[in-house]
């Protein structure tokens, strides 16, 4: 047996923690032989709803769990955190602007990057999920002096499960034949869905799909799409496929990439791929098992690729200069 993790889950009553916390508790992120204890945040009017996930946490009598702990503070929430995921946040209202957005949030991800800072733990990862969640990670980063930059990062392992389902069905595959799909750039309706060194069933992503032409649209499009497409089917903003890629993001860190694969991580850009750096970007990237990532260099990209990515790395520079007080 292990010794036991600390994981905090921010917004932990909201729909993608109720769905993400009993997997948590379960294993899904560590594995089997490693105890959890749940420290999870919520704004002080949701705390009693966050009791009654409290309990029914408890009352799952999971093996794992050591304990579970509920806080509006998060001085108090992320003490001596091994794995932080930030899934709270403002969602998107009606008429709303992304920018705006993007500064109702910000001062969210200020403070919680300065308790990461003052109050986890010494080798803490975070793993961001509220959106926007690239331009969420940068503030978070940059507001948490002492942390390395390199822990932070940002889910985009939702759009690559949707791009790989997307490949397979057209492919009339399985997703789990379906490997290295890269997503680029930011997690919104900009990011690039690169199946140019996707293999399905071990064949080339284009040539097992044979339609360049559905590739190039069809495909970006209903990947670019599907958050959308799940609010307009169901009245609500994507849950358990969330929480899944959260804990699927999560895992890919604290387990090594198996050789000759990468997986999407949005991460701190060191100007690879002539991606500005400084800039929370979505790199196919591989993992050392122990939290650490790295960009995967050498991948060739056509015009069309190159264009598309561009696009994305454009909206994230604009994000920033919203921000920019507070980075």
């Amino acid at each position: 047996m292990n010794g036991p993790k600390r994981v905090v889950v921010t917004g932990a009553a909201g729909n993608i923690g109720y769905a993400i916390l009993p997997r948590i508790a379960s294993g899904a992120v560590f594995g089997h032989d490693t105890p959890i204890h749940l420290q999870l945040l919520e704004i002080p009017p949701i705390l009693p709803s966050l009791e009654g996930v409290k309990m029914e946490l408890e009352d799952c009598s999971l093996p794992l769990l050591q304990s579970v702990s509920a806080s509006d503070d998060p001085k108090v929430a992320f003490k001596d955190a091994d794995l932080l995921f930030l899934i709270g946040s403002k969602p998107r209202g009606k008429g709303m602007e992304r920018n705006d957005l993007i500064r109702e949030n910000g001062p969210i991800f200020t403070g919680q990057g300065r308790a990461i800072s003052e109050h986890a733990g010494p080798d803490a990862r975070v793993v961001v999920v509220g959106n926007p969640c690239n331009t969420n990670c940068l503030i978070a980063m940059n507001n948490s002096p002492g942390v390395p930059d390199e822990r932070f990062t940002a889910m985009t392992m939702l759009d690559q499960n949707r791009a790989g389902v997307q490949l397979a069905q057209k492919a009339g595959s399985h997703w789990d034949k379906v490997q290295n799909v890269i997503i680029w750039g930011n997690h919104s309706a900009t990011q690039f869905p690169d199946w140019n060194h996707a293999t399905i069933e071990g064949r080339p992503a284009a040539e097992a799909v044979a339609d360049d032409d559905w590739l190039r649209g069809e495909f970006i499009e209903t990947v670019q799409q599907r958050g959308a497409a799940v609010i307009k089917a169901r009245g609500l903003s994507s849950a358990f496929s969330a929480a899944n890629a959260a804990l699927g993001h999560a895992h890919a860190l604290y387990h090594a990439t198996p050789a000759g694969t990468h997986t999407s991580l949005c991460v701190l850009s060191d100007g690879s791929y002539g991606v500005e750096a400084g800039l929370i970007c979505s790199f196919p990237c591989t993992t050392d098992g122990d939290g650490n990532w790295k960009i995967v260099e050498g991948l060739n990209l056509d015009e069309f690729a190159r264009g598309k990515i561009d696009a994305t790395i454009a909206e994230l520079q604009r994000e920033r200069t919203v921000v920019t007080d507070l980075l």
